[in-house]
């Protein structure tokens, strides 16, 4: 944090735009004094009471500048953990900027990246894993990312790992006990089952990254085939809107074109690609290499075949040459509404771009291709953070060493090192050991006003 750890911050909530209402919060110590005197007739805020409102009037020396509501929080139980407010105000941009300008000049500091949420986690308000999950929630792109960040921040995370660790602190209690006092007869001192579910839990949960990561970041997925093979009208049907030009002229697409789209709750950065086929234009041998170059980057590659006419040589040469993965390359019949549309052969998904018939299949089938894995059961979290795939990673690796040794028979003193090691792992994943430099870095990719 660049300056105390609780002096008074304020930032914007809401973007900087017009708007019909803009929040600022302010929080901090004596936050609440510094904000009265702005406020006309000095409603008595250094003694009213958290979680009540109250309208008010802004006032810069003698003119007055908006008609407010100010809420006020008190410690802890406030976000932050401290005495804090939020002034809901009018969404003009000459206000807002205006009482920006003013509480800049009352006392507070501009609040950096992430501060208010990392106030509440400093204060013990939420673990680490649910204040990155506040800026999960912020970056959602679908409403299926929202829902899997919104069970992170609720503690399904916080919840799992907590299981895990109080198996392993009984193994380290058990450990102990048979070190402090090693004329005694334990029995067996390390319970092979606790170790083993520990293990089951924390796997179950990294496994879960790269699912998480997807529904998070999405995927991009490319539009190929030779030319009006009908590319442009699936485009516009995934889309829902007309963006690509649609014309039985040969060539039509020179260029690619992009568009963003939630498929199966998947964010999907869709590509229309220009056809594919031998020619003699330069414009379009340039659109060609285009393509070629959005097809080698993209994560999922949809083939369009034009079914009125069956696989042309085209068509062959690039189905012989995909990549070897099954989930890279979808092969698609279109345009089987037509009369002369002939019978889709097996590996081919039949649709039609016209009329959308096939096109929730086809869905269906993108999910699962870029989709790795089996999906998590029901209310099972799922992680999209690097930093806790990391952790997990290095507390199952020392777990694995744990059961190697003690496998060969290695002392009890050198078992609990490897033990300690997977604790420690599993307290940075929740914040119960950090370091000032993590916190920094993970903080400084949220929003200001977080």
């Amino acid at each position: 944090m660049p300056a105390g750890l609780d002096d008074p911050i304020f930032a914007l909530a809401t973007p900087l735009a017009a708007s019909a209402l803009a929040v600022l919060r302010v929080s901090g110590r004596g936050s609440l004094p510094l904000l009265e005197p702005l406020l006309e007739g000095r409603p008595p805020l250094a003694s009213a009471r958290g979680h009540t409102a109250r309208r008010a009037v802004i006032v810069d020396g003698g003119e007055r500048v908006d008609e407010v509501l100010v809420t006020v929080y008190r410690a802890p139980r406030s976000y932050t953990g401290e005495d804090g407010a939020e002034v809901t105000c009018h969404g003009s941009l000459p206000v807002i900027r205006r009482i920006v300008g003013l509480l800049g000049r009352s006392g507070f500091r501009g609040a950096g990246p992430g501060e208010f949420t990392r106030r509440a986690f400093l204060n013990g308000r939420i673990d680490l894993t649910r204040a990155e999950a506040v800026n999960e929630i912020v970056r959602a792109r679908t409403d299926r990312a929202r829902a899997l960040a919104l069970q992170r921040l609720s503690g399904a995370v916080e919840r799992t790992v907590a299981r895990a660790r109080e198996l392993l602190l009984d193994l380290q209690a058990s450990i102990e006990v048979a070190l402090d006092y090693p004329d005694e007869d334990h029995g067996a001192s390390i319970d092979g089952d606790r170790l083993a579910q520990a293990e089951q839990v924390l796997a179950s949960l990294a496994a879960t990254w790269r699912r998480g990561r997807i529904y998070q970041e999405g995927v991009s997925v490319a539009i190929a085939g030779a030319t009006n093979a009908g590319k442009s009208s699936l485009f516009n049907l995934l889309l829902r809107q007309e963006r690509a030009i649609v014309s039985e002229v040969h060539g039509t697409t020179r260029d690619w074109l992009e568009g963003s789209v939630d498929i199966e709750g998947i964010p999907v950065r869709l590509f229309d690609t220009a056809g594919i086929r031998e020619t003699a234009s330069p414009i379009e041998q340039e659109g060609i290499r285009r393509t070629e170059m959005i097809l080698g980057s993209a994560d999922l590659v949809l083939y369009l075949v034009d079914g009125a006419v069956g696989v042309c040589a085209a068509d062959e040469r690039f189905i012989a040459g995909a990549p070897a993965a099954p989930a890279r390359l979808l092969r698609v019949w279109n345009k089987v509404d037509l009369p002369r549309a002939l019978p889709c052969p097996g590996g081919f998904l039949p649709v039609s771009a016209a009329n959308g018939e096939g096109v929730g299949a086809l869905e269906r089938a993108i999910s699962l291709a870029v989709l790795p894995g089996t999906a998590a059961a029901e209310g099972e979290p799922l992680i999209d953070s690097e930093r806790q795939r990391d952790l997990l990673a290095r507390a199952l690796a020392a777990l694995g060493r744990f059961r190697d040794g003690r496998a060969a028979g290695l002392p009890l003193d050198v078992l609990a090192v490897e033990l300690r090691e997977a604790l420690d792992s599993l307290g940075e994943v929740t914040g119960e050991v950090t370091t000032a430099e993590v916190l920094e870095r993970m903080f400084a990719a949220f929003c200001v006003g977080k």
